[in-house]
């Protein structure tokens, strides 16, 4: 089965659907993602740029695991709208 093609993929610079990627350049956003579910197709631009996560790691403080869950439960609802939502993209790559 050949890979879809999109103009968004070409325009924000992805490699494919639901692979988010790093925008550095981007005034205030930290990643961009062309997110894909059944036949709607949607660009998302998540993450405050310049801001760190606290993905998981061992030997972690406990302010990073505060973080992180202080995120997850301001987030909840949103995060499961799923792949449609910023809060989805942001939970998966920065937290």
């Amino acid at each position: 089965m050949p890979k879809e093609k999109d103009s968004r993929l070409k325009r924000v610079g992805v490699s494919g659907f639901n692979k988010p990627k790093k925008t550095p350049g981007h005034a205030t956003k930290s990643h961009v993602v062309v997110a894909k579910e059944g036949d709607k197709i949607k660009t998302i631009r998540f993450g405050q740029q310049n801001t760190k996560g606290s993905p998981k790691k061992k030997g972690e403080s406990k302010s990073d695991a505060a973080r992180r869950k202080s995120f997850k439960a301001r987030h909840a609802k949103n995060i499961k709208k799923g792949k449609m939502s910023a809060a989805y993209w942001s939970d998966r790559v920065k937290w």
